[in-house]
């Protein structure tokens, strides 16, 4: 049994796992934030719905993807042009856009746990609405290039990028936009966050905001957990990548960039599972939209009020 065939049923088996939790856990993140009125207006969670339908698009787009060229052999990208230079598109800007999304949820943290009310102002739904458009608008216009430089190579027949300069600029992007700068981001956030949690206690609806802030801490691990391994194995090879390597270690080093890359699934598949964990709240709401049913069929016993008699003893007068 070789690590070819191990990398290829874990792909299948591991993939497809993911992609069904991916998206049962990123479809009720869509209607618990965007149905529960007090989530949607709420600016990190308006984040967090941004994510919830930009990881179900990126899982759909890539995971499936994966799964069907690296587990079964059949490589869409190599007969059609079109998927080849669509699919490094939709990388590059939904995995922008999901890292984007959690880096603003995790600053809006912490302006709305901090003391000074000027930065608590700053976290506004209106303002949420225009930093969400922009960052949509950015991420999009950030993965044209995609578009303009990936081709089938008429040697190797393989979706590749045929422009050297715009290879050392995807570089620097893989390791900086995915990798270092959203892990700095999160935890120096994250870590402020905390740090005001314990400190203030002047907070609007303490319980809530608690849970909010909680929900977000759980998913900066989340991220940091599955993204840094990814990110020191690029380092890795761009360190390697002068020595000349024999068989068996391209196997080995291949066969670790497999691991390495399903492990950043998680972060497209397990914000749910995290909330659900974290927030008493966010179960309490799934809860009530998955048996609703119970709610509409529930009696609820109506008392009626009781009338008290009085009885007047007459006297007869003599």
């Amino acid at each position: 049994m070789t690590l070819l065939y191990i990398s290829q049923q874990i792909t299948i088996y591991v993939g497809c796992f993911l992609l069904i939790a991916g998206l049962i856990g990123n479809g009720i993140n869509v209607l618990i934030f965007s149905s529960v009125r007090t989530y949607r207006t709420t600016p990190c969670t308006f984040y967090f719905l941004i994510a919830a339908i930009d990881n179900i698009i990126y899982l759909i787009t890539n995971l499936i993807f994966r799964i069907v060229s690296g587990g079964f052999g059949i490589d869409l990208t190599r007969t059609s042009l079109s998927w080849c230079k669509l699919r490094a598109y939709l990388v590059i800007a939904l995995t922008l856009l999901s890292f984007t999304c959690s880096c603003l949820a995790s600053i809006d943290q912490f302006l709305v746990t901090s003391r000074s009310a000027h930065l608590r102002r700053l976290s506004n739904i209106k303002w949420t609405h225009r930093i969400a458009l922009i960052a949509i608008i950015v991420c999009c216009c950030f993965g044209i290039p995609q578009l303009v430089f990936y081709d089938i190579s008429p040697i190797t027949k393989t979706c590749v990028n045929s422009n050297a300069a715009y290879a050392i600029y995807v570089s620097i992007y893989v390791l900086s936009l995915t990798c270092v700068i959203p892990v700095v981001i999160l935890v120096v956030f994250g870590y402020l966050t905390y740090r005001s949690i314990h400190l203030t206690r002047v907070l609007a609806e303490q319980q809530a905001d608690h849970q909010l802030a909680k929900m977000t801490l759980i998913q900066v691990v989340l991220v940091v957990i599955a993204i840094t391994p990814y990110g020191i194995n690029n380092v890795y090879g761009l360190i390697t990548s002068g020595i000349s390597k024999d068989a068996n270690r391209l196997a080995i080093e291949s066969f670790a960039s497999i691991i390495f890359i399903l492990l950043t699934y998680t972060n497209y598949v397990g914000s749910c599972y995290m909330f659900l964990i974290s927030s008493r709240r966010f179960r309490r709401e799934i809860k009530a939209r998955i048996f609703f049913w119970r709610r509409q069929n529930h009696i609820i016993p109506i008392q009626q009020p009781i009338v008290r008699r009085t009885t007047l003893n007459t006297r007869g007068i003599n």
